[in-house]
């Protein structure tokens, strides 16, 4: 193996909670490859370094889909908006007056 693809050093456990199940994914060399390069760069094991990216990436993509940002003027027209609903429209009235499936 190349000097740049020397895997860190085996690490002493601390005594942290164990992994519980297993995670498998299959990839090309070339794939592994790259990983195993970011991961010796970084001085992580693959799985650590693997682990570590998925998650991070999972945290970004649930913030996109729960946080947003607004500057002040945009932030004001919608709080306006909450809490000035326009009136309910026969549809939507109809909807509300339907019995959910869950309840027939």
């Amino acid at each position: 193996m190349e000097a740049a693809l020397q895997r860190p050093a085996a690490r002493v456990r601390s005594r942290r909670v164990r992994s519980e199940t297993n995670i498998h994914i299959r990839a090309t060399a070339q794939v592994k490859h790259l990983i195993d390069t970011a991961a010796v760069a970084v001085g992580k094991t693959l799985s650590e370094f693997m682990l570590d990216s998925a998650r991070q990436h999972a945290i970004d993509v649930l913030l996109d889909q729960r946080l947003f940002v607004l500057d002040p003027e945009k932030h004001d027209a919608f709080l306006n908006a909450l809490d000035n609903p326009p009136p309910a429209g026969t549809k939507l009235k109809a909807l509300m007056k339907r019995k959910p499936l869950w309840q027939k």
